[in-house]
């Protein structure tokens, strides 16, 4: 049995849905085939005790021998105890195999949304992430579940076809040409499941993108009172949704019912004409019985049959959408032969000529908001730009070690549910007076006496049970606790009020004295504190100082950072 999760998902085949499906097989090819042989066995055994039961009719019962009908009885029980062992081995290689396949694709689109990073969200929608990742899941599994069965079910049919044909031609003749005919007959039923199907899960995609975008946006919504026209909007397409489940579970109602109408018939067949040979004499007592039990055991390979069409059906189109993710590719790539970045040294931003000299603190000034959270993004290569580091282009290394030396942080970032210590250290690296002292470097000591059982309280999704500014200052202080080389912060204080803000700017600069930092903001606390500010005007660099040198001597500035308008005219900005 395999450890979960798997050490490595490896590589998936996405040239096609089917392919994808097949790599999954070949990845557990050992239980897989362990599920294949216990489950021939075990419907082997079923199909093996109808003919035990004829033979005890006809030579222990007919022939009024008590030997004979203990000794079939006795193969029928021997029967009963293999069948039973091998349908517990098949099961939990069975459980095993839908396990493995499920954890295999859950850490392939882990790892795909990892890999294609912060520009996920503008290339997939999140609730198609979510889907694949959850709705999907299970059909990865069922079809790999189902392969078992579905081997024993052909091997059966073809051994209680030959013992049919065996022991009567016409009978074992309407057996082999009647159940393929029936698979034939449930076929065209096949086909518009998957399209319905396929319409269903592309409609559930964009509900859960739908939801997922009204619960993050929530207080957004009801600032501008929009919850009520959102509320309409998802209540419209989860009736469309619901309809579209509806039309898929009526063809599924559809399928099921045929899978016991039509191998009824069929049984109802073999029984009558089993029924005349016996009363012609062709066939003992003991034989029509056997015939009965060999009709209606032939209803759960058939079954079976379907039951595997059906769930290949789901998996195939969830590896299709599992493909469509796979194929999203990162906006920044690694090169083919990167440089290593060096242990220290300045950030150049050549677009915007930004200097981030090492081992100060500086300060990014833009009259445009957007425009210096572009030149963070830039700095920590998570989009393209002329940007070196010692002298080295970002885009010569590996992203990997851009991140090692490079750590972003903005307000937007997530606090994952858990306890704090995992907010705040999620690496589980610091001990507990290092994330108490980075934690009050972010002034965020009341988050921490304010949680009922301080750094074990768990945190709720996305921080739901802190305030905006407590959900920020944890962000800071897991910054802090990473330590890197080089730590960007934009706007690390929107969301504070001005005594926490002023004691974040006096611990900030004591925290990282002599490391190199780089802060966005237009708070006059914290270009109080800092070493160096650039200011930006139109994407650019214009001007280089002091806080206070730049006060006095740039009216371009002190509009925006005291939005002093009138001051601006008279100097002239730009």
């Amino acid at each position: 049995m395999r450890i979960l999760p798997l050490a490595d998902p490896g590589t998936p085949d996405v040239r096609s849905p089917g392919r994808l499906l097949w790599w999954l097989a070949r990845g557990q090819w050992p239980t897989l085939l362990g599920a294949m042989a216990f489950g021939i066995v075990w419907m082997l055994a079923q199909a093996v005790m109808p003919a035990l039961v004829g033979k005890a009719i006809d030579e222990g019962v007919t022939a009024r021998d008590a030997s004979a009908l203990a000794a079939w009885a006795g193969a029928l029980a021997a029967v009963g105890l293999v069948q039973t062992g091998a349908g517990v081995m098949r099961h939990r290689f069975s459980v095993t195999n839908w396990l493995t396949a499920a954890y295999r694709v859950v850490q392939l689109v882990t790892r795909r949304a990892t890999h294609v990073g912060a520009g996920l969200p503008q290339r997939v929608a999140t609730g198609e992430v979510v889907s694949v990742g959850s709705s999907d899941l299970p059909n990865f599994g069922n079809v790999m579940d189902v392969a078992g069965r579905a081997a024993g079910a052909v091997v059966s049919f073809v051994v209680v076809a030959a013992i049919l044909l065996h022991t009567s031609q016409t009978l074992g003749l309407v057996v082999l040409i009647g159940v393929p005919v029936l698979l034939f007959a449930i076929g065209p039923l096949l086909r518009p499941l998957q399209v319905r199907t396929l319409s269903q899960r592309e409609m559930t995609g964009r509900l859960n993108s739908q939801a997922t975008d009204i619960v993050g946006g929530l207080r957004v919504l009801r600032g501008i009172g929009g919850e009520d026209v959102f509320h309409d909007q998802y209540a419209r397409e989860s009736q469309r949704v619901r309809a579209a489940g509806v039309r898929v579970g009526r063809m599924q109602a559809l399928l099921d019912a045929l899978q016991i109408l039509l191998p009824g018939v069929l049984v109802v067949l073999v029984v009558w004409l089993g029924a005349r040979l016996a009363v012609a004499g062709a066939i003992s007592p003991g034989e029509l019985v056997a015939f009965y039990g060999y009709a209606a055991f032939l209803v759960v390979p058939l079954r079976t049959a379907t039951e595997f069409a059906n769930k290949l059906i789901r998996a195939l189109v969830a590896a299709r959408r599992f493909c469509s993710v796979w194929a999203v590719e990162p906006a920044i790539t690694d090169p083919a032969g990167p440089m290593p970045l060096p242990p220290a040294g300045a950030l150049f931003d050549r677009e915007s000529g930004l200097v981030v000299t090492p081992g100060l603190l500086t300060a990014v000034v833009a009259a445009a908001p957007d425009h210096a959270a572009r030149i963070a993004d830039r700095l920590g290569r998570y989009v393209d730009g002329d940007v070196t580091y010692g002298g080295v282009p970002l885009d010569a290394a590996t992203r990997t070690q851009v991140r090692r030396r490079i750590l972003v942080s903005d307000a937007s970032s997530t606090v994952f549910s858990g306890p704090l210590r995992h907010a705040v250290d999620p690496w589980g690296t610091a001990d507990e007076p290092t994330l108490a002292d980075a934690l009050t470097a972010a002034s965020g000591d009341d988050v921490l006496e304010s949680l009922p059982q301080g750094w074990d309280t768990v945190v709720e999704e996305r921080g739901r049970s802190l305030s905006g500014g407590q959900r920020q200052r944890v962000v800071l202080a897991r910054a802090l606790v990473a330590d890197p080389d080089v730590l960007v912060l934009v706007e690390p204080t929107s969301a504070v009020d001005a005594h926490t803000e002023a004691r974040i700017a006096a611990t900030l600069a004591e925290r990282r004295r002599g490391r190199t930092t780089v802060v966005t903001t237009s708070s006059p606390l914290l270009l109080d504190r800092v070493d160096e500010v650039a200011l930006v005007v139109d994407g650019r660099v214009v001007a280089t100082g002091t806080h206070h040198d730049l006060l006095r001597t740039d009216a371009r500035y002190r509009h925006a950072v005291t939005r002093d308008d009138e001051a601006a005219e008279l100097e002239g900005v730009g």
